[in-house]
């Protein structure tokens, strides 16, 4: 009976061993995920000067975007590192802002989709909200593919009056969009990410119309003569953005 239990025992220990040799082979062979306690704002600010190698951030948002992107990460991840930037100032956001609910012009139909924008100040909701357009945009991460919406402008890179504030070498290439530098779909620059976007309903237009930012103050900005507007990037951004 003991000489049953021993062998027993030793196959016991064997099969442990063996499951232990796989748990370890497993854990050497899956990908890093980020923890809920990940640090996503330390994160850019640590990359920041991969991002801007000259610190010029100036109306940069597409270049935090491709960066984003460009990591191996899920999708959960890249909404997380999405609401850490402005799209059209290029400037970093500081962790749990409160984002504004905006519409802006789907670039494929016309119609108005809803949804929430991260800014640095409310002066680039307005300019969001005039001078940039949507598309929907599919990528594989890590957990799979996903689709969601993106802020796009036209091809800034034949223009004249291109803003000498910004740092054109980091969108183009003469006159073409540098993928390599930033995400582009069908010739529009991709800025940034709207987030939680839906098809507008009259509710939901109604209340961006009735806020004292999206609606009044915007109204007044998005009406002023072009030398006339400030705060915000002030023209920068709109002079790479307009038509």
């Amino acid at each position: 009976m003991r000489e049953i239990f021993n062998i027993f025992c030793k196959k016991f220990k064997a099969l442990k061993t063996f499951f232990i040799f796989l748990l370890i082979t497993f854990f050497c062979f899956i990908k890093p995920s980020y923890s809920k306690d990940f640090n996503y704002y330390d994160d850019l600010v640590k990359d920041w000067i991969k991002i801007f190698p000259d610190q010029n951030r100036n109306a940069a948002g597409p270049k935090f975007f491709k960066h984003i992107l460009d990591k191996e990460i899920t999708y959960q991840d890249f909404i997380e590192y999405n609401k850490l930037y402005c799209a059209v100032s290029g400037s970093l956001i500081s962790p749990n802002s409160r984002p504004d609910f905006v519409y802006l012009k789907s670039a494929e139909n016309g119609e108005k989709i809803c949804g929430f924008y991260h800014k640095c100040c409310f002066p680039c909701s307005c300019d969001l909200m005039k001078y940039s357009q949507v598309k929907n945009m599919k990528y594989k991460f890590s957990d799979g593919e996903k689709e969601f919406t993106v802020l796009t402008i036209k091809n800034p890179c034949g223009k004249k009056d291109f803003p000498r504030e910004v740092n054109r070498n980091y969108f183009c290439n003469g006159e073409v969009l540098d993928n390599n530098q930033v995400v582009s779909i069908d010739n529009r620059l991709v800025i940034g990410l709207l987030h939680n976007s839906s098809k507008c309903n009259e509710q939901s237009i109604a209340a961006i119309d009735k806020d004292e930012y999206t609606g009044a103050y915007c109204e007044l900005r998005n009406n002023a003569p072009l030398e006339q507007v400030q705060g915000g990037m002030g023209d920068i951004f709109i002079k790479m953005a307009r038509d």
